[in-house]
């Protein structure tokens, strides 16, 4: 099922200086970026003492990408941004220290994926290398927001809470205008009986059965705590084609 993902964060402001401020960067080539092959590890060192750390907020349509996490082929969201970053750093992976707050997978769309990277110079203006990120990326993906994170902000570990919502397009044929964005049910669903069903996922619970084996990872818990999770329809035109959405807050 596609999904589209949005996540809440602490409220962890910086004190040092980043204005927005005017000037553009211009990119002669505009376009892509031909991948880099730096190591395959996911980066999430701590970074040193003097590392200054900037925090984004990216939305991507996730179609025709392997997910968020960094692989260099194919082509994943991490991927992509760290290439940006690198060419206009000059810094390599491991010193940008490039971190998403979860991971997506394969065809997801996210709207409020964050993400921290950190560098050992500061940027007095931000306005240029948000433009020159975005000017690298492919048409996809773009950072809505950059500024400045103390240094105890944490993509990950600073979350409060990440909003899922996902769509069924509920009719006996497929609008291929929402198949990149809805699972399609030919089979007519029963409102009143997902609503109650909705019911049994909130509160806390093991989600053991539901992980990955493979990744093996040993310090995250599989108890989760889900505090809402909202059933709506949606008519989608004229012809009364209904969309049902699911948003799960977690």
């Amino acid at each position: 099922m596609l999904g589209l993902a949005s996540l809440r964060f602490t409220a962890f402001r910086s004190h040092a200086s980043a204005s927005t401020c005017g000037g553009n960067t211009s990119l002669a080539d505009g376009g892509r970026l031909s991948f880099l092959v730096p190591e395959v590890d996911q980066v999430d060192t701590v970074p040193p003492e003097n590392m200054h750390k900037w925090r984004m907020v990216i939305a991507y349509d996730g179609t025709k990408f392997k997910g968020w996490q960094y692989q260099p082929s194919p082509p994943t969201i991490q991927c992509f941004l760290e290439n940006a970053l690198i060419r206009i750093t000059k810094l390599d992976r491991k010193k940008l220290c490039l971190v998403g707050a979860g991971r997506t997978d394969t065809g997801v769309h996210a709207w409020g994926q964050v993400a921290h990277f950190t560098t050992p110079f500061a940027y007095d203006c931000l306005h240029s290398i948000h433009s020159a990120i975005n000017g690298l990326l492919p048409p996809e993906i773009r950072v809505r927001e950059i500024s400045a994170a103390r240094p105890e902000f944490h993509a990950r570990s600073s979350t409060k809470s990440k909003i899922y919502h996902y769509k069924i397009y509920n009719e006996a044929i497929m609008d291929p205008f929402h198949n990149c964005y809805a699972y399609h049910s030919a089979y007519k669903l029963n409102p009143h009986a997902m609503r109650q069903a909705a019911k049994h996922f909130v509160g806390i619970h093991d989600f053991t059965s539901f992980a990955n084996a493979a990744h093996n990872d040993r310090e995250r818990s599989p108890i989760k705590k889900i505090t809402r999770f909202d059933v709506t329809e949606m008519v989608v035109d004229a012809q009364t084609n209904y969309v049902f959405g699911c948003s799960l807050t977690a």
